[in-house]
C-alpha cells in the first residue's frame, strides 16, 4: 500500500522549485523503488500540469519506472557503438540465461535496454544494480551475475 501522505509531502516539497518535477519524481522513485501510478494524479495536481505531461517526463527518462523492479537489475547498452562491439550477441546470451526479454521483470530479475551509458570507447557496456561494467563478454556476464547474486 502506498503511503499517500508521504507522497503528498514530497510533491509539496518540490512543486514551487524551478525544475522541481524531475527532483520530485526522483524522490518518489527513491522512496517507493518506482513511481506508483497512484502518485501521478497528485503530482500533476501539485505542479498544475496534466497527467499526460507527468507521464511524458517519466517515459522520456529511462531511469524512471512505474512498476517495481526485480532484486537484480541488468541493463545492457543497445546503441550503435556497443552493437559494433558485440552487444547483440551479449544481449541474446543474457536473455537466454535469465529467461527474460528486454523490458521484462520478475521478482528477482529485471532486464532493461539502455541507449548509451556514455562509455562507448569501452563497449559493450552493461550495468548490474547500478554498477557499470565495460567490455563485457558472455563469460564476464555469467561471472558478474553470480557475484551479484551471492552478495
Amino acid at each position: 500500500m502506498i503511503n499517500m501522505e508521504k507522497a503528498l509531502h514530497i510533491v509539496d516539497q518540490y512543486k514551487d522549485l524551478k525544475g522541481g518535477l524531475l527532483e520530485c519524481l526522483h524522490e518518489l522513485q527513491h522512496i517507493y523503488g518506482y513511481i506508483p501510478k497512484e502518485t501521478i494524479d497528485i503530482t500533476a495536481e501539485g505542479f498544475n500540469i496534466s497527467r499526460a505531461e507527468v507521464h511524458g517526463v517519466i517515459s522520456y527518462y529511462h531511469d524512471f519506472r512505474t512498476k517495481p523492479h526485480g532484486k537484480t537489475v541488468v541493463r545492457i547498452c543497445q546503441a550503435e557503438a556497443c552493437q559494433a562491439m558485440g552487444s547483440r550477441a551479449l544481449t541474446n546470451h543474457v536473455k537466454e540465461k535469465l529467461g527474460l526479454d528486454m523490458g521484462e521483470t520478475t521478482e528477482d530479475l529485471t532486464l532493461e535496454p539502455v541507449y548509451c551509458f556514455g562509455n562507448c570507447a569501452l563497449s559493450p557496456n552493461m550495468e548490474i544494480n547500478g554498477k557499470l561494467h565495460a567490455r563485457v563478454g558472455q563469460d564476464d556476464f555469467d561471472q558478474l551475475l553470480m557475484k551479484e547474486i551471492e552478495s
